[in-house]
C-alpha cells in the first residue's frame, strides 16, 4: 500500500490580469479569478495512477486562504481521498523557505507518507525550490523534473528531463518527486466525483496546530523583500520604414544604432 501525499496550490487564473498589492508588494490574490495550478492537476493525476495500479491513499495537502478550498475539492473531485488545509493569516507573504518548512511539518503529522509528489514550479511564483527545499528538510530523497514516474515495490523510478538531457534515477521509499507538464494528461472530474469530494474529509491546522512558531512565517520573517512595484509600461508604437527603394538600407541603419548587427 503506497500512502502519497500532493501538494497543491491556488493560484491566479493565467489568463487574469494579475498584479500586485499596492500595500506591500504580494500577490493580490483578490484581483483575479483564483484556480488550481495546472501542474498540481498532473501531480494528482499521476497519485492516483499509482494508487489505482495498487492499494494506496492520495492525501491533497494545500497551504493558502480559505477560498483555496476550492482547488482542494477540484482534486478531491478528481479522485484523492482527503485533504490538509493549512490556513492562517500568519503565512500572509511566506517565503519559499517558510513555506517549504510549513509544509515539512504538515506532511509529519500525516501518518506513514510513502511518497510526496509536487509539481516542478508554480505558475504565480515560478521558484522551482519548494520540492527541494522539502525534501532536504524532511531528509528525503528528492527526484525532481519527473517526466515519467514508477513506483516498483519500496523504490520510486523517474526520467528527470532538463535542457541537458534525460536522466534515470531511482531511490527507495519515502521520497520527494516533482513532475512537470509532460508527465500525464490530467483527468476531468466526473459528476460521481464532484458530488463525492463534498463528503470527503478536509482537515484544517495552523501554524501553531503544526509545531511552527508565527515568527517564522510571514512576510515580516521573508528573507526577500519586494521594495517597489510599477505596473508595465503601455507598449508604444514601433518605427515605421516608408520604402523607397531604400527599405533595406533604412532597416540596417536601424538594426546598427540598436546595436543588433
Amino acid at each position: 500500500m503506497t500512502n502519497i501525499v500532493v501538494l497543491v496550490k491556488q493560484v491566479p487564473d493565467t489568463y487574469s490580469e494579475r498584479k500586485l498589492s499596492e500595500t506591500d508588494h504580494t500577490l493580490d490574490r483578490e484581483s483575479a479569478d483564483a484556480v488550481i495550478d495546472e501542474i498540481n492537476e498532473r501531480a494528482v493525476e499521476e497519485a492516483l495512477k499509482i494508487k489505482e495500479a495498487g492499494e494506496g491513499e492520495v492525501t491533497v495537502l494545500c497551504v493558502g486562504p480559505e477560498r483555496a478550498t476550492d482547488a482542494i475539492r477540484k482534486a478531491l473531485s478528481m479522485g484523492a481521498d482527503k485533504a490538509v488545509h493549512v490556513c492562517d493569516e500568519a503565512l500572509h507573504g511566506s517565503d519559499m523557505l517558510a513555506t517549504a518548512k510549513v509544509i515539512a511539518a504538515a506532511v509529519r503529522q500525516i501518518e506513514g507518507v510513502d511518497l510526496v509528489i509536487a509539481g516542478n514550479e508554480a505558475s504565480d511564483g515560478r521558484g522551482g525550490a519548494v520540492p527541494a527545499v522539502l525534501a532536504e528538510l524532511l531528509g528525503l530523497p528528492q527526484l525532481t523534473h519527473a517526466r515519467q514516474l514508477t513506483v516498483d515495490g519500496g523504490s520510486v523510478k523517474v526520467d528527470r528531463e532538463t535542457e541537458d538531457g534525460i536522466t534515470h534515477l531511482e531511490a527507495s521509499l519515502p521520497a520527494v518527486v516533482s513532475v512537470t507538464e509532460k508527465i500525464n494528461e490530467p483527468r476531468y472530474p466526473s459528476f460521481k466525483g464532484i458530488m463525492a469530494a463534498k463528503k470527503k474529509p478536509v482537515q484544517t491546522l495552523t501554524v501553531a496546530d503544526l509545531g511552527v512558531d508565527a515568527s517564522e512565517v510571514g512576510l515580516a520573517n521573508a528573507w526577500s523583500t519586494v521594495l517597489e512595484a510599477s505596473p508595465k509600461p503601455p507598449r508604444t508604437a514601433g518605427q515605421r520604414v516608408e520604402d523607397e527603394g531604400d527599405g533595406g538600407s533604412k532597416v540596417a541603419e536601424y538594426l546598427v544604432g540598436q546595436k543588433i548587427i
